[in-house]
């Protein structure tokens, strides 16, 4: 039999990427240089939220999506943090409220104006604190509302119920700095990635880890639930030091399903999945390409699309949400890239080909919307849900009836699992201990300075008084 070569239909074959005019852009936005490994960006269908450089304390800024081209230098700023601002993200069923998370070891949660800030925002509506370290992620819950997780380097990730302003679980399994949090489709899992080269499948209400992937040949770095498929994506490095994506059945993390080396560079691999379209894209920290592929459900599992590639390296990207795109476009998936070197935003749309200005309804399926399946009682009670759907030929431009209410309370002891957690510290990692022994380092070169500039002082002074006694004046 004579050898055919195999090709694969699919409509997302010939997706592209389109980078937005430069009017259309955030120019002027003074990116955060803090080497933290997260997207220092947030965006919903209304505002886009970036971590700023600031002195003294963290800050970000809020700005409506119409509001685009030059940012003032002097643009009202949320500026309430101690520390510097670590991750944000935004309410998925209120538009206005978002969360963000600190070194100052606190979680806060702010209520943006209608029409963006006015003003320097320093008064969160709400304060959240229950870890003794500083907190590098937080995550709302994907189907039940005023549920909010944050994970800690004090390598506990506390689940907050808003309703009443205080923690309601901890899940205490890490024994390092936890990378990345991800949800299934219902939020009945948590997966996680951590220091500990562990990826983790855990049952967040009770805090039992379901499956752990000791991995060593493929060192995970970033996690992410594939849908509804029963499957997670992971990002690393192989052995060789060279960048990697690895495939799991979340039943059974005993070997992954496939391995897939992308290329020899050193910077962060952040995965994006759509499952709607069941694309995933890979987006290198530091270059400026955007890979995607095709999720099958048969092997090889994988299937490679194309590459958007671009020359202004990229230090995180936002993701716009489904009811947030421009559907008459035929765009499935939009990217804000930040570009430090140029203080800019970039939105980067993905669209689909199609000659047709009608809906495409294939698409654009069922997609979940902006109401909760859940309230935080029921979620905690034991209760899953999936999401609720809505259509984006119908609904898209629907917005929220829920309002965040902030509950009246006083700071005090944080008791979660019969542990107060701000007294509960762990030991400190290597890192920090370095980064205390060069602060005492510094401090006690700053003072032996202050001393020796005492110390010509002095010696000035005995000498003036010297010359005083021996002056003909004095004889």
């Amino acid at each position: 039999m004579s050898w055919r070569p195999q090709y694969r239909s699919s409509k997302f074959r010939n997706v592209y990427g389109k980078v937005a005019n430069r009017e259309h852009c955030f120019d002027g936005v003074p990116i955060t240089k803090n080497v933290h490994d997260n997207h220092f960006c947030a965006v919903n269908a209304r505002f886009l939220a970036i971590v700023t450089e600031s002195a003294g304390g963290g800050s970000f800024l809020v700005i409506p999506l119409e509001q685009t081209g030059r940012i003032e230098p002097n643009y009202p700023k949320v500026c309430g943090h101690q520390g510097n601002v670590l991750d944000i993200k935004w309410n998925p069923f209120i538009d206005n409220i978002i969360a963000s998370c600190s070194e100052d070891t606190s979680v806060r949660i702010w209520e943006i104006p209608e029409g963006g800030l006015k003003r320097n925002m320093t008064e969160a509506v709400l304060e959240l604190y229950g870890h003794s370290r500083r907190v590098g992620l937080v995550e709302w819950h994907p189907t039940t509302n005023n549920i909010l997780f944050s994970a800690g380097y004090d390598y506990k990730v506390l689940i907050w119920n808003l309703d009443i302003g205080e923690p309601v679980k901890m899940i205490d399994c890490h024994t390092d700095v936890i990378l990345c949090m991800s949800f299934n489709a219902d939020g009945s899992l948590l997966a996680t990635t951590c220091k500990d080269k562990r990826l983790r499948v855990v049952e967040p209400r009770s805090g039992r880890v379901l499956q752990e992937a000791s991995c060593k040949n493929h060192r995970v770095n970033r996690v992410v639930f594939l849908g509804s498929t029963k499957r997670l994506l992971t990002t690393g490095v192989s052995r060789w030091n060279t960048r990697q994506i690895a495939l799991w059945d979340q039943e059974d993390l005993a070997m992954p399903l496939i391995e897939e080396e992308i290329d020899g560079l050193s910077g962060l691999l952040f995965p994006f999945y759509d499952a709607d379209t069941h694309m995933l894209y890979l987006a290198g920290k530091g270059d400026g390409n955007i890979r995607y592929y095709e999720i099958g459900s048969e092997k090889p599992y994988l299937s490679y699309l194309m590459e958007f590639r671009s020359p202004a390296p990229q230090k995180g990207l936002g993701v716009m949400p489904k009811h947030g795109l421009d559907v008459s476009a035929c765009e499935v998936f939009r990217f804000y890239k930040l570009v430090t070197l140029k203080g800019l935003i970039e939105p980067i749309s993905m669209i689909v080909p199609r000659r047709s200005e009608t809906y495409q309804e294939d698409i654009y399926p069922m997609t979940p919307g902006t109401e909760p399946a859940l309230t935080p009682d029921e979620w905690l009670s034991g209760m899953n849900r999936d999401p609720i759907l809505m259509s984006l030929k119908e609904g898209y431009k629907k917005t929220s009836k829920i309002v965040f209410k902030a509950p009246a309370r006083e700071k005090k002891s944080v008791v979660v699992n019969g542990i107060d957690l701000l007294e509960n510290v762990p030991p400190r990692t290597e890192n920090e201990l370095l980064r205390m022994f060069f602060r005492q380092q510094d401090e006690i070169r700053r003072l032996k300075d202050e001393l020796a500039q005492k110390d010509i002082r002095l010696r000035q002074l005995q000498l003036e008084l010297k010359n005083l006694r021996n002056s003909p004046k004095n004889n």
